[in-house]
């Protein structure tokens, strides 16, 4: 399909994969997506996997993300990682206010913010997670949440920066739950953050920022929804885990 922006698909494994797990899933997408140049492909493995896999796909067209980092570069931070890390792994991409770290580990607007300035500061590319819950959608509450957490997660970053900046709409009502937004739905509130970003920043800018979805996506959904003007890409979860569903996914979506 034509597209204004580039596709970026990105496959978020969660906690899930051991390192041997994690290297027959990159093996087979690496055989069944290799041919594949119209739509950007990135798996985000857990972080005791990133380095085999980064040594994996060195050569191919699948890139890598990590799924969270520290907005600290080094220190007393036990448990943490941080973007200097990542780097020695060939990370490209990383993964940050995905809905369940807003909500198991509290992560604020501002917390999220720190650790996008952090990332560009070391030169990888955010996918900076939005969405609101079911009981804030039926409440009519959406375009103020989504608002607020876009504004709030990229406070103070450059025109420049916003430009290299991925978001990704995930409604929390559809993540693993079976349940996604319908296209038209999905095509409302991607329409919505980009009309914030230009409200933001400026109108060019925000039609240069590729907007993702996530929540349920499939191989038998993925095109409807990729088809709307404002999506750009997935951020895929559970259908990641297995190399035909996520590779069905892309090629659907070319």
């Amino acid at each position: 399909m034509q597209k204004e922006r580039k596709l970026i698909i990105a496959g978020n494994w969660k906690m899930n994969k051991t390192v041997a797990e994690a290297l027959d899933l990159v093996q087979g997408l690496k055989r069944e997506l290799g041919a594949v140049k119209e739509i950007d492909i990135v798996v985000c493995p857990p972080f005791t996997a990133l380095g085999e896999v980064s040594k994996q796909i060195l050569d191919s067209n699948i890139r890598l993300g990590a799924q969270n980092m520290s907005e600290q570069n080094e220190g007393a931070y036990t448990g943490e990682v941080s973007a200097g890390m990542l780097k020695e792994f060939s990370v490209r991409f990383v993964i940050l206010g995905h809905s369940e770290r807003r909500q198991y580990q509290n992560e604020s607007d501002a917390l999220v913010c720190k650790k996008t300035l952090a990332a560009h500061a070391a030169s990888l590319k955010p996918i900076v997670c939005v969405g609101e819950t079911l009981q804030e959608r039926e409440g009519g509450k959406m375009e103020e949440v989504l608002g607020q957490q876009l504004r709030g997660s990229l406070a103070g970053l450059t025109k420049e920066q916003i430009a290299d900046t991925i978001i990704a709409y995930e409604p929390v009502w559809a993540i693993g739950t079976g349940r996604n937004a319908t296209p038209q739905q999905a095509q409302q509130a991607h329409a919505f953050l980009r009309k914030t970003l230009a409200e933001q920043f400026d109108g060019a800018v925000a039609k240069r920022v590729r907007i993702q979805y996530g929540g349920s996506v499939k191989p038998g959904n993925a095109r409807e929804i990729m088809c709307q003007p404002d999506v750009d890409g997935a951020l895929v979860g559970g259908a990641s885990l297995e190399v035909r569903g996520f590779s069905d996914i892309v090629k659907n979506s070319i």
